[in-house]
């Protein structure tokens, strides 16, 4: 158990290093813009991409057709409040049947 618990705090020390490691290095400097750019991008790949692991560990054509809807309302200029709720709607309607039967 003592080994689980040194484990748990190595990597909590390690975690806050890296974290503490960015401000410490750049101190109060500016970013490049482009650094900035990709900076902002992070989240939305990072969730995309558990999406897109998500989807392809449990396969279903109702999520994949739900996943698609959204990025065709967002490409074609819809809230994003309103492509997650069609997005959700078209998953639940082809989910539907199976619940039903």
């Amino acid at each position: 158990m003592t080994t689980v618990w040194i484990g748990i705090a190595a990597v909590a020390v390690v975690s806050m290093t890296i974290k503490a490691a960015g401000p410490a290095i750049l101190g109060g400097r500016e970013l490049p813009r482009r650094a900035l750019g990709v900076i902002a991008l992070l989240a939305a790949a990072l969730l995309a991409g558990l999406v897109v692991v998500d989807a392809v560990n449990d396969f279903s054509w109702p999520l994949l057709a739900g996943v698609v809807t959204v990025g065709v309302a967002r490409w074609r200029g819809a809230h994003e409040l309103v492509a997650i709720v069609l997005g959700v709607a078209v998953a639940a309607l082809l989910r539907l049947p199976e619940t039903l039967g």
